[in-house]
């Protein structure tokens, strides 16, 4: 294929690429995750949070999200702004085209406006990256850019490379033109995170930002470390292990069960209990507190059901394990329960 961009994919790249692909199946079959609608917003404010702040955005996270809920905040204006652009170009995700260089023109002016003077177009002249007084990087001739990026776009939607390898070369390709007056990292991150949700709509609520903000400076050394040998391979991998991480972050958050809620999953591997017979067996007074306590979360999270949900206070109500609980709990014969993450 013509103008395909250097790259190799490593071992580790390809042994990262199979574990997302069973992460982010176990996250979306076997989790309450797509219905989580709080967490999702959770995780969005962290994603414009991070990538905000690996940009020099000095707004913590709880002032970002006083931004987004239309509270006064005592900071600069420009910073505010920022916060406000990011959430209405992450807002509209799903809407891009992730191959079409007008769409990314268009996610460029929504993170931009009133930011930059060529807010939503390419760059018109020259461009450094700097650490301190030191350059590191020298971004294409601006008269090259919208030929460079038009080739990237082609080949990548050409390619019939896994999207999540795909989208890490598109990030690094984007720093690597530097397209734009500003917010080339933004737009990078975003692309990244756009790509992986046409190939999985979860990604659009998972926030691998917040993990490039954590790692700061092993980012910025795999980009520098791609960038000498003119190959994203290194940069490849490690965008491809902060994916992973976050997938097992979230599976984490949704299975950190209780002792007396793992007591109760166990109780049910034998069967359908009532809500007396399971506080007999985990041995617990079954009042209103401890139900709403020990088991109302368990329903909610999609590892219990109800056997008459039409008539959730019947008398001859009962509760089973759902198939989500049983992807994650070991054979009953193995003996103990345990929650895997």
């Amino acid at each position: 294929m013509s103008n395909k961009p250097p790259y190799t994919i490593t071992v580790n790249a390809a042994s990262h690429l199979a574990k997302i692909v069973e992460g982010i199946t176990r996250l979306e079959l076997g989790t309450n995750f797509k219905r989580n609608i709080k967490l999702h917003r959770a995780n969005r404010l962290r994603a414009i949070y991070s990538s905000l702040a690996i940009e020099g955005n000095l707004l913590s996270l709880d002032e970002v999200t006083d931004v987004i809920e239309g509270k006064i905040v005592a900071d600069t204006q420009t910073e505010i702004k920022e916060v406000k652009n990011a959430y209405e170009a992450y807002d509209k995700i799903m809407t891009y085209d992730p191959y079409a260089v007008s769409e990314f023109l268009r996610a460029h002016k929504f993170m931009t406006d009133g930011l930059v003077k060529e807010s939503g177009r390419f760059r018109s002249k020259d461009i450094g990256v700097f650490d301190g007084n030191r350059l590191i990087h020298v971004g294409a001739r601006p008269q090259f850019v919208p030929r460079l990026v038009d080739e990237l776009f082609a080949w990548a939607k050409e390619s019939d490379l896994h999207s999540v390898l795909k989208s890490a070369i598109l990030h690094y390709e984007i720093e690597m033109i530097h397209p734009f007056e500003d917010g080339n990292g933004r737009m990078g991150r975003l692309w990244q995170t756009l790509v992986l949700a046409k190939w999985n709509p979860i990604f659009a609520w998972l926030p691998m930002e917040s993990v490039l903000f954590q790692k700061r400076p092993q980012y910025y050394q795999a980009i520098e470390d791609s960038r000498k040998p003119n190959d994203s391979g290194v940069f490849i991998e490690f965008t491809l292990l902060a994916i992973l991480d976050v997938i097992l972050s979230q599976m984490k958050h949704q299975f950190e069960l209780t002792e007396t809620q793992l007591a109760v999953l166990k109780s049910l591997q034998s069967g359908k209990l009532s809500r007396k017979e399971i506080f007999a067996a985990i041995d617990l007074a079954g009042d209103s507190r401890a139900f709403s306590r020990h088991i109302a979360p368990l329903l909610s999270d999609g590892l219990i059901e109800m056997t008459n949900s039409e008539k959730p206070n019947s008398r001859m109500q009962k509760y089973r394990l759902t198939e989500n609980a049983r992807h994650h709990l070991p054979n009953p014969d193995h003996g103990g329960v345990k929650c895997e993450t």
